[in-house]
């Protein structure tokens, strides 16, 4: 997932990809444990997505303080 894609989506659009993203990871370690992985590569990507989505929060976070106390 692109950052130009996760800066359209909503709050609760955010909240729930990450929600869905971090089963995502914990399902894949769990295979990566158990069984061999498809493509090892998956645990990477779906950490980088998970920051992604974060920093996309942390800034709207800031943003969202910058103008309360500019007010």
């Amino acid at each position: 997932m692109k950052m130009s894609e996760i800066r359209q989506l909503s709050h609760e659009e955010l909240r729930s990809e990450l929600e869905r993203l971090r089963r995502h990871l914990f399902d894949l370690r769990a295979q990566s444990v158990t069984e061999k992985l498809a493509d090892p590569s998956m645990l990477r990507k779906t950490k980088q997505d998970i920051a992604r989505i974060m920093t996309e929060q942390r800034e709207r976070q800031m943003k969202t303080a910058a103008g309360t106390q500019g007010a």
